[in-house]
């Protein structure tokens, strides 16, 4: 051991090697790494059970179909804005307020509008054993739905 001494205050140096301290150190570095990969794990597994799908494809895909939804939802609000009424989505696709396709295989969209506010639902065709909803619709709150 060595000993500095500065003006008030002393510094140790310990130049032996202590092994225990050393080995218990990684141990607890590689503890810490565990628990890391294990929440980051089921945070995967939730994000994908979130999105309503069992597989990453098809949770990729419903993310999709969530955004397209909201980027339809967000053009009826600028119409509404601007004319005054709600639009299919023929009359916002005809006059430039959305530029997404009618569809996302294997979901088709169709916007449903009364006069007090629009729906928009993306429909599922054919059996599909993925696990993804049949419907998923946004309405003018902007809150999501599915059904099986």
């Amino acid at each position: 051991m060595v000993t500095c001494l500065r003006s008030r205050f002393a510094v140790q140096f310990n130049l032996g090697g202590d092994h225990m301290s050393r080995g218990f150190g990684f141990l607890s570095v590689v503890i810490v790494l565990a628990v890391g990969m294990y929440i980051y794990m089921q945070q995967m597994q939730s994000s994908s059970a979130a999105a309503g799908a069992n597989n990453p494809k098809a949770a990729i895909n419903i993310t999709g179909v969530k955004s397209d939804l909201i980027g339809i939802a967000q053009a009826e609000r600028r119409y509404f804005a601007t004319e005054g009424k709600y639009a299919s989505l023929d009359e916002l696709i005809s006059a430039n307020y959305i530029t997404v396709a009618r569809q996302r295989p294997p979901y088709t969209y169709e916007v449903e509008t009364s006069s007090g506010g629009f729906r928009v639902v993306a429909t599922r065709s054919g059996d599909d054993a993925s696990g993804t909803p049949a419907q998923i619709s946004v309405d003018d709150t902007m809150e999501f739905q599915t059904s099986e």
